[in-house]
Parts: C-alpha cells; structure tokens; sequence
C-alpha cells in the first residue's frame, strides 16, 4: 500500500459522526462512546491467482497450493503484510476476523508447499496469523473449534471476559449446530469496559452454500443470535450489543430465494430492537466480489457510518487479487437516546 493510500485511510477514519449525549442504564448521562469496527473475511479462492496473473509472486500455482493446503485462508505472506498494514491504519476497536488460516496445521503441510506462505519458517509458540497483522496492544479470542474465525479487542476498549491471556482459542462461547460442520460459527464475548459497562460482540460467519440444507444451517445459526445461543439465552443480550461478521447472504437482495436472507431482515431493521449499521438494500455496495453484499455489522444501541475497501475511493488492503471480501469498517456510537 502506497503512502498516499495509507493517508487517505487515516483521514477516513478520522471522520466519525458528530458527538451527542446518552444515558446509561442507570440515567447518567456518557459520552457518545465512539467504538471502530472492522469485519473482515480474510480468505481467497483459487480463481484469484488467475485473476491476477502472477502479481507479487501470487499465480494460478500458488492459489493452487492455497486452495490444496492452507484451507484458501490467510497464508500468503506478502498478504499477511498487507493486511497488518491496513489494519495498522485503521486501528479498530473491534475486530472480527473469518476464514484466517491456523498455524496450528503447518506441520501437516509438506515443505515443498511452504515458500511464500505462512508456514515458511514458521515454528511451534510462534504467532499465529492473527497475531501477525495485530499488534500486542490487542486481545484475541476465538469461536468454539474454529480457530480461523476470531475477534479482537483493542486493550483501550477493554478486557474480555473469561480471557485472561493474549489469545483464548475456543474463548468465544458457542456451540454446533447440528448437521451444520464441526464448530461453532456464532461465537459469544464480553468485553469488561474500564468504566464497568458491558458490550456484547456476536462474531458469525454464516454457512456457505445456496441449497436448501445450507440455508437450513444459516437459519439455525440465526436462532442462536437471537434466541438461544445454548442454554442461557439469544448470543445477542445485553444493553449494547454489537453484530458482526460474515452472514454468507445478503439480507437485502437476496430475501425471496434465501430463507437465511429473509430471517435476517425480520429480526433485523425497522421496528426492531436491532439495526443495521452497514447499508442493506439492492443498491448496497457489494463487499463480496463485486456482487453480493454479505460482511455486515448491526446492534441493539448503536449507530454509524461504514465503508469499504477499495470501494467509492476508500484505500485497497492488497493490490493484487488474492481477497475475495472486502473489509468493512463502521465508526459507531451510541445512539441518542429519546426525551
């Protein structure tokens, strides 16, 4: 990323909406609590090498070897740098990460596939993937048996609860749907905010696929957000909640051929308690691959403005085709409250 980008990204940021007054729970009034979220599919496919030619060493043989061995998650290094830069930038709050890949695995992966990924040079106790585009300034946790879907929280913004190291694997809580892979794709957090207040993130990475049972398991996903994540409730309680991540539908363009799409837009929008943050609609910008609009944020207490990379003059992640999302990024803050 040139200079310029990088400058640009920092001016963008910078512009949040315009302060306000809130009350707490309790009728004390608070700042308007400015918090940067950041959602962000970090995988490929293996069409984008091809895509791209042979840009920073990135072509059809290495997207071959990505899509083989590193699960087309985040593995190819000059990737890996690109987004630590972006994010550098960017600095979020609040970041959801899916589809990044887990180190954990190099050692079944042969040598010869290791130039230029991840896995090159890398061994046992060093960082992870996640860890290599965050600084230390950051705590992570990741959902139930998925270690390559993860949320991050800046230590500014707070600690979360039940995480006492810098990476929690399987700290976020959650559970399987049945039928529906190993692992949870709803997971749970609590960041403990330094004045004692609560917000609830809700990281999802819906289950792929447009068939009946894909949309089936997307559903189910859905009623753990919101009415019973595994015993003690919806994923999403709490008075400041915070939606994030990869739905793998789009709520708003997609409500009449996707029963996922349609349950996302009645629990979610006008006349509910939660809201969108991110732009839904037919006119929405696409974050995936230029045609469908499926990385989203929404909560039950915020409000804000989002864009996306690379979109509308907003500064790329990566100049070469290797990302099929592009990260969203919503400055958010509480939303007034009604005399």
């Amino acid at each position: 990323m040139s200079a310029v980008s990088r400058g640009w990204m920092l001016v963008l940021v910078g512009c949040t909406a315009p302060g306000h007054k809130s009350e707490d729970s309790a009728g004390v009034p608070v700042d308007n609590d400015p918090v940067t979220v950041v959602t962000f599919n970090t995988g490929t496919t293996p069409a984008m090498g091809p895509m791209g030619g042979d840009e920073d060493g990135y072509g059809p043989a290495e997207a071959a070897i990505s899509d083989e061995w590193y699960g087309d998650g985040l593995a190819w290094l000059p990737a890996v740098e690109a987004a630590r830069v972006w994010l550098d930038g960017v600095r979020p709050d609040v970041l959801g990460v899916q589809e990044m890949f887990w180190s954990g695995t190099c050692g079944d992966i042969p040598t010869e596939a290791h130039t230029g990924f991840y896995c090159e040079g890398w061994s046992e106790g060093d960082n992870t993937v996640i860890q290599a585009i965050l600084d230390a300034d950051y705590q992570i946790a990741c959902h139930q048996g998925k270690p390559d879907k993860c949320v991050a929280i800046h230590r500014d913004l707070g600690t979360l609860e039940g995480c006492a190291d810098d990476l929690c694997m399987d700290g976020l809580q959650g559970e399987t749907v049945d039928g529906c892979g190993q692992g949870g794709r709803v997971g749970r957090g609590v960041v403990l905010r330094p004045d004692g207040r609560r917000l609830t993130l809700v990281h999802v990475h819906g289950s792929s696929g447009w068939a009946p049972e894909d949309q089936a398991c997307r559903v189910a996903q859905i009623a753990q957000v919101f009415d019973d994540l595994g015993g003690d409730g919806p994923a999403a309680q709490g008075d400041d909640v915070l939606i994030l991540g990869d739905l793998n539908t789009d709520p708003g363009r997609a409500t009449a051929s996707d029963e996922s799409a349609a349950r996302w837009a009645e629990a979610v929008g006008p006349g509910q308690a939660f809201q969108w943050i991110t732009d839904v609609g037919p006119d929405a910008p696409a974050s995936y691959q230029g045609i469908a609009d499926i990385d989203h944020v929404a909560s039950n207490a915020r409000e804000g403005d989002c864009w996306i990379a690379g979109i509308a003059g907003q500064p790329e992640v990566y100049d070469v085709a290797y990302f099929d999302h592009r990260p969203v990024v919503c400055a958010t803050t509480l939303r007034p409250v009604l005399q």
